[in-house]
């Protein structure tokens, strides 16, 4: 669905283009077409995920807290799916629905990293799971637990105070070709604008996206650490 309507959007995009060039139409479009749809889905995933990871722990104290006050697990998965912020909730009510339809809870736990695919929460699920299979005291457990998510959670803070640096320079460089280009439309507009009346020009300016797209793409991967 995703790939029929990228490459919808950028055969429209082509049409777009058709009076501006071969070439420049056809990175334009592959651009538009496959690049800015998986760019956006990607983007609205880590927010989804950012969002989840800054209020997870405190679903996982709000659950260690009703165990240690006599509440069933099952109940305490229920309190939070019903009264826990986005997307928290909607991630325990799959789990609470899951068990309703037979699966048990160390099951539908497991299921949680596949709708949420981050390490937190395959921790919890293999959390749950362990304690159901050697026993012990769970409250315990997912109080460990959520020492470890509060101090991953630190630790991807000090890792971006670090990288802001590298970030900062890696935006000015990024930007620099696209004010320089700019600066020089505002001030000899007839001297750019051989970028995109000549052919040549256009496989030169082509050529230039591509290059630093490339380059912005290695600069993002050497600033981004995991963690």
């Amino acid at each position: 669905m995703v790939i029929s309507c990228s490459l919808g959007f950028g055969a429209f995009v082509a049409v777009m283009l058709t009076g501006v060039g071969l070439l420049p139409a056809v990175g334009i479009a592959f651009a538009a077409g496959g690049g800015l749809p998986f760019w956006a889905l990607s983007f609205l995933k880590k927010r989804r995920e950012a969002k989840f990871l800054e209020m997870f722990p405190d679903a996982v104290d709000v659950i260690v807290r009703g165990i240690k006050a006599g509440l069933p697990l099952l109940d305490s998965l229920k309190l939070i799916a019903s009264e826990a912020p986005e997307p928290v909730r909607t991630e325990f009510r799959r789990i609470v629905e899951a068990q309703q339809v037979g699966l048990s809870i160390p099951e539908a736990a497991m299921r949680m990293g596949e709708t949420m695919p981050c390490a937190e929460a395959n921790f919890f699920g293999i959390v749950i799971q362990i304690q159901q299979q050697a026993g012990g005291n769970l409250s315990e457990a997912l109080g460990n637990l959520s020492r470890v998510l509060r101090d991953r959670k630190k630790m991807k803070a000090k890792i971006k105070a670090m990288s802001m640096e590298a970030k900062a320079s890696a935006a000015i460089i990024g930007a620099l070709p696209i004010a320089v280009m700019l600066l020089v439309y505002f001030t000899s507009p007839q001297y750019i604008s051989l970028l995109w009346t000549e052919p040549l020009g256009r496989m030169m300016l082509l050529g230039s996206v591509i290059w630093m797209s490339i380059g912005i793409m290695v600069m993002r991967k050497m600033i981004n650490f995991d963690y």
